[in-house]
């Protein structure tokens, strides 16, 4: 990609949301980030991002309303479902309902850029 990447970030703990968005932009991100679910969906429907980074335990819209509603209005979109609830099993029924992929909590951060660049197809060679 040639210009930074475009990132739509939603979790509902505000630090979690602060460290995610700075750890992706100090990776040449740009990131815009919010804690609620109807503000994400706004934002989709404004701009459609490369990446759309999703907690699936939050309020209403929870994470699971979000991901199918993307699903539905914009099936090409790349989903990466984050979530540390039950063990993983919320993230397997994410990637059954269409999320392109997972990351469990907490996230260790040079795990989740490994993650955004595989999803992005942008993997640095660390030749």
């Amino acid at each position: 990609m040639s210009e930074s990447p475009k990132i739509l970030l939603v979790d509902d703990d505000r630090q979690l949301v602060r460290f995610l968005q700075k750890t992706l932009e100090a990776d040449g991100c740009t990131v815009t980030a919010t804690t609620s679910g109807k503000q994400a969906l706004a934002g989709l429907r404004a701009s459609v991002p490369d990446l759309f980074i999703l907690d699936l335990n939050m309020p209403s819209p929870d994470g699971f309303e979000l991901l199918k509603t993307v699903r539905s209005e914009f099936p090409y979109l790349r989903v990466l479902a984050i979530s540390g609830f039950l063990d993983g099993v919320l993230l397997e029924a994410a990637a059954c309902l269409g999320a392109f992929a997972t990351l469990p909590k907490p996230i260790d951060p040079g795990a989740l850029v490994i993650k955004v660049r595989e999803v992005l197809g942008t993997h640095k060679s660390t030749q």
